[in-house]
């Protein structure tokens, strides 16, 4: 492409000098006839006293219509560009969301992140990193459960906890998941701090995790199963979401965000208040927020939950102040994907808030939608 543009470049400027040349043997010819020495009327006078000829050519202007060309690199998990290919194997955090763990640190440096019932109708926080190169404090960090293992495993994410369920320590090691337990294989890398009381005080890094992971000889990267993105969403037709609210079980766990649209992100808060990181003190936000329905089923007398995360449900996909109402499946690659009218919808590039909802009494009793965007829709739930 340089060097057509080269090309063309040097074929004007010869069209340019020929026809300024007949153009000067013209001049000559008719003031030899006529003998008038007058300039046209169009052309310059050089300043009084100043016996230099005027030029007779000039360079065109430096071609300013080139095509960016697309980023090189574009992180599987969110749809942003980098300026380097995001191949290391994602981490899968389970993160502690109990009031007293709040604020938590270095969640908004997950691609993803996934809210989910545990027991006694408090949520736990899955937090995939892959992307990222951060090396911020990630925690307080907590158990793992089969259903939290599945959704970190979707990512075939290490997965990074402190203790288990019964029958998800069978899972790990029975079963060759890559993990790292803070209790029974991995205590170096991870560690307490002092300004919170046990058991809300476990945290690591990305750094200790990933050299943990190395220790244990676990692949260092994987196949990376990609979403779909497209900067126009899929939600333009949908009802209008300027404020979200999901409610889980408990009323301290009232999750609301509130959509910035100069920023194109939704505002998170817990029980009224802004959900902040402990290090920046930023309020956490997402481009995309999805609410998926599944049927929970309490097993045994300590309230441990069993969740659906195979068989698909109903779902609704919320982005740029829009939601739309979808349905859930469990792709062939192990992803959990969202459809509707027989299409995958794609995610606006960003990072994305995944909730998973019971299905009693109602899904659509978990989840309201208010305030229209641009288009003055009313917002109710779809």
């Amino acid at each position: 492409m340089a060097r057509e543009r080269e090309q063309r470049y040097y074929t004007r400027r010869l069209a340019l000098r020929f026809g300024m040349s007949l153009t000067l043997a013209a001049a000559m010819l008719l003031t030899g006839c006529s003998g008038d020495d007058k300039p046209e009327a169009n052309d310059a006078k050089p300043p009084a006293g100043d016996t230099t000829p005027a030029p007779t050519d000039t360079e065109p202007a430096p071609d300013q219509t080139q095509a960016v060309d697309p980023p090189r690199f574009i992180a599987p998990l969110t749809g942003l560009p980098q300026d380097h290919e995001a191949k290391l194997r994602p981490i899968a955090v389970m993160v502690n969301n109990f009031s007293a763990a709040r604020p938590q640190s270095g969640l908004p440096n997950a691609d993803v992140v996934w809210e989910v019932l545990a027991e006694g109708g408090i949520t736990r926080l899955v937090a995939v990193f892959q992307s990222t190169e951060s090396t911020a404090p990630v925690g307080p960090i907590r158990s793992n459960r089969p259903y939290l293992i599945r959704i970190g495993e979707a990512y075939h994410a290490v997965l990074a906890h402190a203790g288990a369920s019964t029958d998800a320590y069978d899972l790990l090691q029975h079963h060759g998941k890559a993990y790292l337990d803070e209790i029974s294989n991995a205590g170096a890398y991870f560690y307490r701090e002092s300004f919170r009381k046990p058991p809300h005080n476990l945290y690591s890094n990305l750094e200790k995790l990933r050299a943990g992971a190395a220790k244990k000889h676990y692949d260092e990267t994987v196949e990376i199963p990609a979403y779909s993105w497209s900067e126009a969403g899929a939600t333009a037709d949908g009802t209008g979401a300027a404020q979200v609210d999901i409610q889980f079980l408990l009323k301290d766990y009232h999750v609301s965000y509130a959509y910035d649209p100069t920023a194109k992100l939704y505002n998170r808060s817990i029980n009224g208040e802004p959900h902040t990181d402990l290090e920046t003190k930023a309020q956490m936000a997402a481009t995309n927020l999805v609410v998926l329905g599944a049927k929970h089923k309490t097993y045994d007398d300590y309230g441990r939950l069993d969740i659906d995360l195979e068989f698909g449900g109903p779902a609704i996909l919320i982005e740029l102040g829009r939601a739309v109402q979808c349905e859930w499946v469990r792709s062939d690659d192990g992803m959990i994907r969202l459809m509707k009218d027989g299409r995958e919808l794609p995610f606006v590039p960003g990072h994305t808030f995944f909730h998973i909802v019971p299905m009693t009494p109602t899904f659509e009793g978990h989840v309201k939608l208010g305030g229209g965007t641009e288009s003055g829709t009313d917002g109710t739930t779809p």
